[in-house]
């Protein structure tokens, strides 16, 4: 394991064994706009400056492009389940009408 470079960090500017920030919310793979993900650079901060930022970004509600992308994926989701209960359950029924001819063929 590797021990943190320790230098100044980028919000209080003191010496301490710093870590990179890095946004944590799922949302990295849809182009919406974020305060995050739009940094040119994510900051080095210390580990007291780090919960502050991560604390803040937890508290942060979310814009209307986040909850319109947040309800289409979920509306998604909710969709693919259906469809897969959907399968399973055509794939149960050709798996009885398969069975049920084997029976009649064997008698």
């Amino acid at each position: 394991m590797t021990s943190p470079i320790e230098a100044r960090c980028d919000h209080c500017k003191q010496t301490r064994p710093l870590f990179l920030y890095e946004p944590d919310h799922n949302m990295h793979a849809i182009p919406v706009p974020c305060e995050w993900c739009d940094r040119e650079k994510q900051p080095l901060l210390c580990v007291r400056c780090w919960g502050a930022e991560r604390e803040r970004e937890d508290n942060m509600p979310m814009s209307a492009a986040e909850e319109e992308v947040t309800a289409f994926l979920l509306g998604a989701a909710a969709n693919n389940s259906r469809i897969l209960a959907r399968q399973a359950a055509d794939k149960a029924t050709c798996d009885g009408i398969a069975a049920a001819t084997e029976r009649a063929e064997a008698a």
